[in-house]
């Protein structure tokens, strides 16, 4: 006996993306909706709670650094899923979530934001190395401070760089430093395979205690949780050398800032390049943004025009396999 095919329409999906006005908010997101299966509804908003009905009704919540709380969780009855935009996932309520069994992911195996984030991290340390800021700072007010500025320009060849957490973007830091023929030892939960430390120039795990004394630069990768909050306060900013340059490029609270901007001030600390801060903006009253010997960038580190690209199409393909009843990627709750 032949069975007559369904005539039931597939459960349609609402799907609410949050894109925040600083990547061009709905106007950006105007192109999402084409990017979906026929069973996904999407409404445009620029922040989780813009539109009270839409977030009433949502099953998916897709979000770049807009915060999604718990009341934002109680609001949603029928939530089924939260998308993350980026690599980070600090700013969703995961506390929230897990009672309800939500998934919360992240597109971290996507490598989406790992290139640009590497290069990034490396140009802060070059900026720092060569002095560029005070360099160009003086050329503006006509010092010719060649004399000065040979005493500090220093080269990255040679040098130990500790890598605090060694993922996909951490890697990729990795591979550029075995090109500047840095000494690479790295802090993580876990040892890499013999195989990918030796394709990393000999890469070496080891505390982060140790990682602190021994290295010339360290770079933070590390996602932003309990644990990892202020994880560089001033008891281990104090581990470092004086010649040490700190790289954030990850979360700002990874760093007590207070602490950092007190080892700079006193000299306890050659440097620090920051691209991400606590909160964000940054308040006037931040002291990083008078400390000596900073180059900042306004988190721009995964923002590049590929790198948004990438980071969208990541976030909806995660979403639109789950539409169709495919288990999602990258769940960090």
């Amino acid at each position: 006996m032949t069975t007559a095919p369904s005539s039931a329409e597939p459960t349609v999906k609402n799907v609410l993306a949050v894109v925040s006005p600083h990547v061009g908010g709905r106007t950006a997101g105007a192109g999402l909706a084409t990017l979906f299966p026929g069973q996904a509804r999407v409404t445009v908003v620029e922040a989780v709670d813009e539109d009270p009905a839409a977030l009433r009704e949502a099953h998916v919540i897709i979000t770049g650094l807009s915060p999604v709380t718990a009341e934002h969780f109680a609001a949603a009855p029928g939530l089924e899923l939260v998308q993350c935009a980026s690599h980070g996932f600090d700013y969703v309520d995961l506390e929230a979530a897990r009672p309800r069994g939500i998934p919360v992911c992240n597109i971290g195996s996507s490598g989406a934001e790992k290139q640009n984030v590497a290069e990034q991290t490396f140009a802060l340390m070059l900026a720092l190395a060569k002095q560029l800021v005070p360099a160009h700072t003086a050329l503006t007010e006509a010092d010719w401070a060649l004399p000065r500025l040979q005493r500090s320009i220093t080269e990255l060849s040679g040098k130990t760089l500790g890598i605090v957490g060694l993922g996909h973007i951490g890697e990729e830091v990795a591979r550029r430093a075995v090109a500047f023929d840095m000494t690479i030892v790295y802090a993580g939960p876990k040892p890499l395979s013999a195989k990918t430390e030796a394709r990393l120039g000999g890469a070496r795990h080891v505390g982060l205690d140790e990682l602190l004394r021994t290295s010339d630069y360290v770079t933070l990768h590390a996602p932003l949780t309990e644990a990892t909050r202020h994880l560089l306060d001033a008891e281990r900013l104090a581990l470092l050398k004086p010649t040490a340059f700190v790289v954030n490029t990850a979360r700002g609270a990874l760093i007590d800032q207070d602490a950092l901007a007190d080892a700079l001030e006193s000299g306890g600390l050659a440097g620090a390049g920051i691209d991400v801060f606590d909160p964000e903006p940054p308040t006037a009253a931040l002291r990083l943004l008078r400390a000596p010997n900073v180059v900042l960038s306004p988190h721009v580190a995964g923002v590049t025009r590929e790198t948004l690209v990438r980071i969208a199409l990541a976030a909806v393909q995660n979403v639109a396999d789950f539409v169709e009843g495919k288990p999602p990627r990258d769940v960090v709750s």
